[in-house]
């Protein structure tokens, strides 16, 4: 796989901000979806104003609990942002129609999971990337010279694990 050059790599500082706002947005999902969970009466009463039943607190207690765990494992946390920015569009069209009330910590939580999301895309355009060099070179595509194939697998199977995302 060809290495990434120093202006892919994401800066230190960019990755220091992003796992500090992960950890942030991680503890008050995992808080919120807590509460969510435990039938906290706040939330009862926001999910009974939606209207569709309390099958629906479960769900997106479990949703915001499993997308905070996502953002804490860096391969898995552009999937938990993605959760955690469809789960907060919900949250604020609930409010806008539904439930009244402000919007702002909904758009703030939603604001952080997008920034997230952004940052940590690289992971999946990489990932993507290497499944399919992967993909065509066990498929022996003409295109991949058996030299390249050969050095791809090898690279795919002696791969080291990387801390960052």
């Amino acid at each position: 796989m060809k290495e990434l050059t120093n202006n892919q790599r994401p800066s230190r500082a960019k990755n220091v901000a992003l796992w500090a706002l992960q950890i942030l947005t991680a503890v008050a999902f995992l808080i919120a979806g807590i509460a969510t969970l435990s039938g906290y009466p706040m939330m009862v009463e926001t999910f009974e104003k939606i209207g569709v039943g309390q099958w629906f607190r479960y769900v997106a207690g479990v949703i915001e609990v499993a997308s905070a765990i996502l953002l804490l494992i860096p391969r898995l946390t552009p999937v938990g942002a993605a959760l955690l920015v469809c789960t907060m569009v919900g949250a604020v069209l609930s409010h806008l129609f539904l439930i009244g009330g402000s919007t702002v910590p909904a758009l703030v939580l939603l604001c952080f999971a997008a920034i997230i999301l952004r940052g940590r895309f690289r992971t999946v355009k990489l990932g993507l990337r290497e499944l399919s060099a992967l993909a065509r070179a066990q498929r022996g595509d003409a295109a991949i010279s058996p030299e390249r194939r050969a050095a791809m697998l090898n690279a795919r199977v002696n791969r080291p694990t990387s801390s960052n995302a």
